[in-house]
C-alpha cells in the first residue's frame, strides 16, 4: 500500500483525557514524523499537531481512535506522496 503524508490537528477541550490521549498517540509512534503541543490561553484548551507518514489505513486508524476520545476534536489532511517517476 502506498504511503501518504498526513497532518492531524487535535483540540483538547477536557484535560483529564491527556494521559489516555498521549498513550494512544504513542501507540502510533512509528508513523509520527513530528509532534507539537501548544496551549490555547484564551480558552484553556490545548492543541496537538502531528505530521504523519504512513498508509491510509494506518493514518485512518489513528484519527478514528482519536475522534472517539471524549473531550477531543480531530481534523486531518492526507496527501499522496509524489512518485519518483512523476513531475510536478
Amino acid at each position: 500500500m502506498e504511503k501518504r503524508i498526513g497532518s492531524v490537528l487535535i483540540l483538547i477541550t477536557d484535560k483529564s483525557v491527556a494521559q489516555a490521549l498521549n498513550n494512544l498517540i504513542s501507540n502510533y509512534s512509528e508513523i509520527i514524523i513530528a509532534r507539537q503541543g501548544l496551549p490555547v490561553h484564551s480558552t484553556g484548551d490545548g492543541i496537538i499537531s502531528l505530521i504523519l507518514e504512513g498508509t491510509t489505513d494506518q493514518i485512518s486508524a489513528l484519527t478514528g481512535q482519536l475522534g472517539r476520545v471524549q473531550g477531543v476534536v480531530v481534523k486531518s489532511v492526507v496527501l499522496k506522496l509524489k512518485n519518483s517517476n512523476e513531475n510536478f
